[in-house]
């Protein structure tokens, strides 16, 4: 059993009620969506998706605290029952197991693999694998927060999923995070005889803080037999020694703030780390020649857009195949809504191309 799992936290009858409305919500027509939504908000040329408006101003008249006004703890389980409150119908998957991985060494992370069930327009023989970090700012998240991210991509891009518990700050601060990443990354090359998927194909993927740990991960690796063929990094950090323009324009209101952003770093950095350590701020590598290629994506209306748009832009200018993927329309954590926003399920079935077509044999 994970160490945040919702089983664990015993969702309340608001909770349940709070999970039902917004899956009513997510399936009532557009028109209506918008009508409960208010108006519509525009930024830049780009309109906020009315399905993602509706789920801010649920989160408002529910009279949501922001993470950085709360204890660690408290932060984390509020977290963990904001994912299951906004998931969706359970996808199913081939099979799921919760492992220990514990070798050469290293520090034993907790991780769960999910592995695809054998159907028509699968992989010949044994599927790759995506080594998944979860968001959460270093601080908060888990395998559970991410479980309906990680079961959409094994069943849709028919792929095996090693979904990564890494430390945690403030309890371990950087670069523990990494060093569990990179030690994932590692495992997973070595073992997919032993688990049924192909070490050989590996890509790593990740959302806001696990986009962070994806673009280290391949700095870190290259060079190496464990580099990942792929890193698909969505609404990634990749810059904590400056903010970009987007900070300021989108740091209020559109469910990621500026001030939970510095409550985030600070807790995974402390006060004496170099903020332009590569391994911290991978946009402040002297070279990214030589990486995997990428798939970046952002989100119009997220704090974070414009410094992983820029790590998008240096990757291409090093000589690195990059695509590059702005979703007008969405807020910064949209990748968590695939069950529940057909918007966000859209974007997240574009990832799963991604996925297949940089993974093919």
């Amino acid at each position: 059993m994970s160490r945040t799992d919702v089983g664990v936290l015993r969702p309340s009858r608001r909770d349940r009620l709070e999970r039902a409305v917004n899956r009513a919500a997510s399936a009532s027509p557009r028109r209506l969506q918008a009508l409960l939504a208010g108006r519509g908000v525009t930024s830049e040329g780009q309109r906020l998706s009315p399905q993602f408006a509706l789920a801010l101003r649920a989160l408002a008249l529910s009279g949501k605290t922001s993470y950085d006004q709360l204890p660690v703890a408290a932060a984390r389980e509020l977290l963990e029952k904001e994912s299951w409150t906004f998931s969706g119908p359970r996808v199913e998957v081939g099979a799921v197991h919760d492992l220990t991985l514990d070798e050469d060494g290293e520090v034993p992370v907790a991780a769960r693999l999910y592995l695809p069930a054998p159907e028509p327009g699968g992989f010949a023989g044994p599927p790759p694998v995506v080594v998944f970090f979860h968001g959460g700012g270093w601080v908060l998240g888990s395998v559970d927060s991410h479980d309906a991210v990680t079961r959409f991509l094994c069943r849709h891009a028919r792929v095996a999923v090693l979904s990564v518990d890494y430390r945690l700050a403030p309890e371990n601060r950087f670069p523990a995070a990494v060093e569990d990443a990179v030690h994932a990354v590692r495992w997973a090359r070595r073992h997919g005889e032993e688990w049924g998927y192909d070490g050989s194909r590996l890509a790593v993927a990740g959302d806001s803080a696990g986009g962070n740990l994806s673009a280290v991960v391949c700095q870190q690796l290259r060079g190496t037999d464990a580099m990942p063929d792929l890193q698909v990094l969505v609404v990634p950090g990749v810059d904590l020694a400056e903010h970009a323009p987007s900070r300021a324009t989108y740091g209020d209101g559109f469910f990621l703030t500026g001030g939970e952003l510095d409550w985030y770093e600070d807790h995974y950095l402390g006060p004496d780390t170099d903020r332009s350590d590569p391994r911290a701020s991978p946009l402040r590598a002297d070279d990214l020649s030589g990486l995997p290629p990428a798939y970046v994506v952002v989100a119009g209306f997220d704090p974070l857009r414009d410094e992983g748009e820029a790590y998008a832009r240096a990757l291409r200018d090093a000589g690195v195949p990059v695509t590059l993927r702005r979703h007008t329309a969405m807020v910064h954590p949209f990748i968590n809504g695939v069950s529940l926003s057909s918007e966000a399920r859209d974007a997240g079935f574009e990832i799963v191309g991604a996925l297949r077509l940089g993974l093919r044999a």
